[in-house]
C-alpha cells in the first residue's frame, strides 16, 4: 500500500502502468491486481496492489533482484526527479484463507 503524496497519484499509477508492472515480471514476481480507493480523501493518496509469490523466500529473492534492477532504479530516479512519489510504503506478506477465490 503506497501512501501517497499530495498531487503525485498520477505520476505513480504512469510509472506502475508503463514501467514498473513489466519490471515485476520480469523478476518473477506476478500482480495480482492494482486498485484506487474510490472515495476521497483516499483516493487521492492510497495506491494498493498485490503480488504472489511461490515462497517467502522467493518473495525475498525477487525482491532484491527487483531493488537492484538498473532500469528500476533509472525509472524511479526519473519519476521522482521533482520529489518522491510517496510518503511511505506499507508492506505485508499474506496468506490465503481456506475460503478466498486464491485458494
Amino acid at each position: 500500500m503506497y501512501h501517497v503524496n499530495e498531487g503525485k497519484m498520477d505520476a505513480l499509477v504512469a510509472r506502475f502502468r508503463d514501467h514498473t508492472d513489466a519490471i515485476f515480471k520480469k523478476h518473477g514476481m506476478k500482480s495480482i491486481g492494482f486498485w484506487v480507493p474510490e472515495d476521497a480523501p483516499h483516493s487521492r493518496n492510497l495506491f494498493i496492489y498485490v503480488l504472489e509469490h511461490p515462497s517467502r523466500d522467493a518473495a525475498e529473492k525477487n525482491w532484491a533482484e527487483f531493488q537492484a534492477d538498473p532500469e528500476w532504479k533509472r525509472v524511479k530516479a526519473e519519476s521522482e526527479a521533482n520529489g518522491p512519489l510517496a510518503d511511505h510504503i506499507d508492506r505485508y506478506f499474506m496468506d490465503p484463507t481456506t475460503f478466498s477465490a486464491l485458494n
